[in-house]
């Protein structure tokens, strides 16, 4: 099989709020064989607000980034759901309207790049699962999940809207998700099915309204942990923070406490694979695992 490269876009979060989310993307990738190229020029896609503000500006940000994948002649990987599905929806938009994309790059003209369409945009997830394939990450595991319940946790953007995802998801039901759940029974775990696992973490609401986010999240939380789930995991570092982070506040606002690990999704794949937990960045996280 040829190695497989790509140019990894970041975005903000996993390099600033959860830098144990590249840390271990990068670990992962390594034990894996898969190379990575950093997007360092690349800046922040917007995180779904910059465009009610300023929809141009939104555009050509997103479309500089994708500029830098495509000068290397690489798909682009994501490992936020947010920056998945900004950074989609404007290569969609370009690709779709000649106009809108000659009017970006008259911009992207002033820095010296133009956009071109030529690079895929695809969430590491998708990768892994599509490019790689988990029956070649089966194969390298060390330590299994063996007896734990793991309830996947698959957020909004990266499987909605579905018109748009399904275009790098391999088709992913945004009703009934698979990718998470086949990934966790592949690393040898038990597989938790629960209701919520496609709902909003509530993230996006977190500043204008704590409450409501804290009730998304719990709905959530509750949901998996009476499915019997000893963990949580997410391919998104914002439900990560939005559930890891606020557990003490969820509670206080639902009325129930919840105590329960999230992990990212590179963290789950490096436990079973035998990396050491401090590559993982597992100390970093709020709820502990208690694995290692």
């Amino acid at each position: 099989m040829k190695k497989l490269k790509y140019a990894l876009y970041t975005g903000c979060t996993a390099k600033e709020s959860t830098p144990e989310l590249l840390k271990s993307t990068l670990s992962i990738a390594n034990k894996l064989g898969i190379e990575l190229i950093l997007l360092d020029e690349a800046s922040c896609c917007g995180a779904s607000h910059l465009q009610d503000f300023d929809d141009m500006l939104s555009l050509v940000l997103n479309a500089r980034n994708i500029c830098y994948a495509e000068k290397l002649g690489l798909t682009m990987v994501t490992i936020c759901n947010t920056c998945q599905l900004n950074t989609s929806l404007a290569k969609d938009r370009l690709d779709n309207d000649p106009e809108l994309k000659a009017k970006v790059n008259e911009k992207l003209k002033e820095v010296g790049l133009e956009y071109k369409g030529t690079s895929e945009v695809k969430h590491f997830l998708y990768a892994l699962q599509d490019d790689y394939g988990y029956d070649k990450i089966a194969s390298q595991v060390t330590k299994p999940m063996t007896n734990i319940n793991i309830a996947s946790f698959y957020g909004c953007h990266n499987i909605r809207p579905s018109h748009l995802q399904n275009k790098t998801n391999n088709g992913e039901n945004p009703y009934k998700p698979v990718s998470l759940d086949n990934l966790v029974t592949a690393l040898g775990g038990n597989a938790i099915d629960y209701e919520s696992k496609n709902k909003c973490c509530g993230f996006h609401v977190e500043l204008q309204n704590p409450q409501t986010a804290n009730r998304l999240s719990g709905t959530i939380m509750t949901d998996a942990i009476d499915h019997d789930a000893n963990m949580i995991v997410t391919p998104c570092p914002l439900c990560h923070l939005r559930m890891d982070v606020q557990q003490h506040n969820i509670s206080k606002e639902i009325g129930r406490e919840v105590n329960i690990p999230i992990l990212h999704l590179p963290q789950m794949i490096g436990i079973a694979l035998g990396i050491n937990s401090k590559e993982l960045g597992l100390q970093h996280n709020v709820t502990q695992t208690g694995l290692n």
